[in-house]
This record gives structure tokens, sequence and C-alpha cells, in this order.
């Protein structure tokens, strides 16, 4: 005869109810635990913070004006100059040196700093903007999909840089002379840049667009009666912020260099108003003599945009569900 006890199961495991009633991961911090796995994008990260902090606090702490003259300290060499020239005339006091003209050139990289940081987040914004408007509704709306497009391409086909020079030319008078010298000169050049930058941000959107409409979440929602513009707003756009993101990241670092060109040619801020392509710009002339003036700002510019592009990288890679938790 079988033992009753033995065919008796034993009780299962009570389920606990923190198990029931657990909240389920937020997806931003998946999106965070495979950003910081990508060192070159942490490294961008934490550089453009720190050049960030530099420009916008170093003249708190660095209180220099940039643009003081003092001819007796003209030509100042930085500390480390005196490794290689002895005769350097060296000052403790200006761990940079100064220019010809006295200028400290800290305090001149820090200004110029916040300029070129300013024209290229602001620049961004408004070509992020176009773009995903063009974008969307060219993606969304079939009948405005080819003379949008069409636009885009005309736009797309036109030389940026000498459309830049000649906007410089006609319209840097009129703009000084209403808003001043600094703004004037500051609106001229974040429009054009902002209008010139925002194509490839609307060919990408569209395309995510037109394949999202499609999705059955959307059609779910239309066949209810949804009208067009809470569709966009409430489930395409949430939908398409990662290349916009992307995009943006890669737009700042064109825009930084497209304003130092800019400077650099002469056709930007007033001469006593730094950024880092006019301070290059000033420190052509004495290269061989002092290649130091060269160096700082041209790493500025050059590590900036580095760091912007390896963030664009690593939010690529974060933001893609296909590469997220590999």
């Amino acid at each position: 005869m079988t033992d009753v006890s033995q065919q008796i199961q034993p009780p299962l495991d009570p389920v606990e109810p923190a198990a029931l009633t657990e909240k389920p991961r937020n997806q931003w911090l998946d999106v965070w635990d495979q950003f910081r796995s990508h060192k070159g994008a942490m490294a961008g990260l934490i550089f453009l913070i720190f050049i960030t902090l530099f420009c916008a606090f170093g003249p708190l702490i660095w209180d220099v004006d940039p643009g003081k003259l003092d001819i007796r300290n003209k030509d100042v060499r930085p500390i480390y100059t005196v490794l290689w020239d002895g005769d350097a005339k060296v000052s403790w006091a200006r761990p940079m040196g100064t220019d010809h003209l006295g200028r400290d050139i800290m305090a001149n990289l820090m200004q110029g700093g916040r300029i070129s940081l300013a024209v290229g987040w602001t620049a961004m914004v408004l070509a992020i903007l176009i773009g995903t408007l063009v974008g969307v509704l060219a993606g969304y709306f079939r009948r405005l999909d080819w003379g949008l497009m069409r636009f885009t391409d005309l736009v797309l086909s036109l030389p940026i840089l000498p459309l830049l020079l000649v906007m410089m030319l006609l319209f840097r008078d009129p703009l000084r002379a209403a808003f001043g010298p600094e703004t004037g000169i500051f609106i001229l050049i974040v429009t054009g840049i902002g209008i010139t930058s925002w194509m490839q941000t609307a060919r990408i959107v569209r395309g995510d667009v037109m394949a999202l409409k499609e999705r059955e979440f959307v059609l779910a929602a239309r066949s209810i009666g949804t009208p067009p513009r809470r569709m966009i707003t409430r489930h395409v756009l949430p939908n398409v912020l990662s290349p916009i993101m992307v995009s943006a990241t890669l737009g700042l670092a064109t825009a930084i260099i497209t304003e130092s060109a800019l400077s650099f040619l002469g056709l930007g801020f007033p001469s006593d108003f730094p950024t880092w392509g006019k301070i290059l710009f000033d420190s052509v002339d004495r290269m061989v003599a002092f290649p130091e003036r060269v160096l700082w700002p041209g790493l500025a510019i050059s590590l900036t945009v580095l760091a912007v592009n390896y963030i664009g990288d690593g939010l690529r890679d974060a933001l893609d569900p296909r590469i997220r938790g590999m």
C-alpha cells in the first residue's frame, strides 16, 4: 500500500507581494547604461562639461579683462616655453601668455569659448527645429512630401560656405545698425548657420516618420479619429527622438566649425570681440615666432568637436534598441 504522504506534493513557495508590484525598469536607465559603456562617449561628455564650465565660470575665478591692453607686458610667453627658449619673456601671472597687444590669452579663450559655444548651441537648436518640422510634415502628409523634399534637395545643392559669405556681406551692416555690432552679428551668424544646416535632419526624420505611421499603434489611433496634430505630438514625435538627438550632436559640431571658419575669414564678430576662430585668425601672422598662440584655440575647437562627435556615436548606440543590452 502506497504511503499517502509520499503522493502529496510540497506546497509552492508563496509569491512575494513586492514581486507583483515591482515597477518595470525605466527605459532611460537602460539608455544611460549603454551610453556609459561607450568609453569614447563618456570621455567626450566629460570634456564637454569641462570646457563648458571652464568658459562659463572660469571668468569668475580668473577675473582678468580679456580686452584690457597692457603694452608693457605684450608677447609674454607661457611658462613651459622657457624649456626651449631660455630668452623668452615669462610671467607666472600669465600662464598662457599674452598677445602682441598685451591681452591675456586665457581670458580671451574663456570669453571666446562663451561666444563660440553659444553660437553652436543656438544654431543647432534652430536647425533641429526647422529640420524636424520639415521632416515630420513631409513624412506624415503625403501631399506635402514632394514639394518639401524637392526644396530640401535644392538647399542641399547650394554651396554652404559661399552662401554664408554672401549673407554676411549683405545683411551684416543692417543688422549691426539695428541691434548693435555684437548682437547683430550673433543673430546673423546663428540664423545663417541654422537655415543652412537642417537638411540632413529633415531627411532622417522623414524616413523614420514614413515607417512609423504604418505601425499598428498609429493605425489604431487613427481608426478612432485622432486628429493629425495630436497624432504627431503624442505618437510620432516621441518615437523619432533618437535620430533627432543624434542629429543635434552632429549639428552642434558643425555649427562650431562653421562659426570658427567665418571668424577665421574675418567675417564674424568685431575685432575686439573674441571667439575661438577670431583668436586663431589673429595668431596666424605670428605663428612661427609664437606657435602656442595657434595651439590653444586650435585645440579648443578640435577637442570640442571631437568630444561632440563621440557623444553622438554613444547616443546612436544607446538609443538603438538592437544594440542596447549587447
